[in-house]
């Protein structure tokens, strides 16, 4: 029988609300909400002035509670509570990407060493269970790539401005308004938030801990008509899309840039606010997830998901992590990109392996073709700079051939063998 839970839950504001309202709505599962610590001592709240407290010592420190939920907007504020909550023997419940994207070796130590549970299902991709599916049903396939739409803030702007040709800042606007983005749009609209989801999902996934900083993010803030008029006549959508995969050489590469999405592909037709999947594995293909990725209710239903499985005893096993499924990571990767530019010039500070499509206009010029991924993490500050666009023109990765690279994969087939 599942045991009744006692919540210390810090923040109240959009998701926090949302658990709250799911909590007391939900049928087949009860837990108590003993205090709830915000930081704002003159908003008005929705629940009764003795819920609340200013003390997080308060909450941290009350031995009737069994689970911190943590769902704050600072994540090193956020690391604090967690880290200190782990360490007193309790098990914690976080939405918080940033947090575990720059803390996930330190937090995956204090889960090991504190024998306590961290569960994060809210933390990537809203109401879609991709890490306790990870966690699994994939436990021991080998993956060969997990991709999709991470993001249902970018992805709301994207579809008003592709399919009802808003501006930029129109559907930035209606995102805000209906609470999928925030007044500081930045972690979404520039693939931050994505690539800390995407760093999160390579450990479940790959068994890799990947540290954030070495994952490339360019997101949609220097998208144009003319890009948008390109992807129309190819008969593309434009989506923001992690890519997470595994090399021949067992390596694994993971970035997140904006990409045209063909008509066949399953993430064509998530729209709006919902995020899209794609796992594929060496034996079981391609699977494919869809759900809302944003809002209040769908992460609250997530993070109330993650306490009901505390109350059965649930946590993380991390097989793959254990196993050592992959090498390690490497951007020394080519892929196939779209990029519009200004001048010559940027294609002297972006150079491309290979070209198979070259237009120059008067006022708009692109480039097709091959680029190692490296390159563009040295030159991103001069794309966003330079008001430069660039998107995938597939999801296709393979590894750059140079001879380091090769003796790794020659020396590897050696093995197998």
């Amino acid at each position: 029988m599942a045991k009744k839970l006692k919540i210390g839950l810090f923040g109240f504001g959009c998701v926090g609300q949302g658990l709250y309202h799911v909590l007391n709505n939900s049928t087949g599962f009860k837990a108590d909400i003993i205090k709830i610590g915000v930081k704002d001592k003159t908003k008005k709240r929705i629940v009764p002035a003795e819920f609340i407290t200013y003390d997080k010592s308060e909450i941290l420190n009350d031995p009737e509670i069994d689970v911190i939920v943590e769902l704050i907007d600072d994540a090193e504020e956020a690391f604090k509570i967690v880290s200190e909550a782990l360490k007193k023997g309790k098990h914690v419940v976080t939405a918080n990407k940033k947090m575990l994207a720059l803390h996930l070796e330190e937090l995956y130590d204090l889960q090991q060493k504190n024998n306590v549970s961290l569960l994060y299902e809210a933390s990537s991709c809203g109401s879609i269970p991709i890490i306790r599916s990870l966690e699994e049903y994939f436990d021991n396939e080998e993956l060969e790539k997990v991709t999709g739409i991470f993001n249902g803030t970018t992805n709301y702007i994207l579809t008003k401005t592709i399919s009802e040709k808003l501006s930029y800042q129109v559907a930035l606007k209606q995102a805000q308004e209906k609470g999928f983005a925030e007044s500081d749009p930045t972690n979404d609209v520039e693939g931050f938030d994505a690539k800390f989801k995407s760093v999160i999902i390579a450990l479940h996934a790959f068994g890799l801990i990947i540290k954030a900083n070495d994952v490339l993010n360019i997101g949609i803030t220097t998208l144009h008509e003319n890009d948008i008029k390109y992807a129309s006549e190819k008969g593309y959508k434009i989506k923001l899309t992690p890519i997470i995969q595994r090399l021949p050489n067992n390596q694994v590469s993971a970035f997140v840039i904006p990409r045209f999405i063909k008509e066949n592909n399953q993430l064509f037709n998530v729209d709006n606010e919902f995020n899209g999947v794609i796992v594929e594995g060496k034996f079981s293909g391609e699977q494919f997830l869809q759900g809302r990725g944003a809002g209040s209710y769908p992460t609250g239903a997530a993070v109330l998901s993650d306490i009901s499985a505390l109350s059965h005893g649930y946590k993380y096993e991390f097989k793959k992590h254990v196993q050592k499924h992959a090498d390690g990571f490497t951007n020394n990767v080519i892929v196939e990109v779209y990029l519009r530019y200004n001048s010559e010039g940027d294609l002297k500070k972006i150079e491309f392996e290979e070209i198979s499509e070259k237009y120059t206009g008067k006022e708009y010029h692109f480039i097709v073709g091959k680029v190692n991924l490296q390159t563009l993490i040295n030159e991103k500050e001069y794309i966003l700079k330079n008001d430069l666009f660039i998107s995938l023109v597939n999801d296709k990765v393979s590894l750059n051939a140079n001879k380091e690279n090769l003796k790794i994969t020659k020396e590897k087939e050696l093995v197998n063998k």
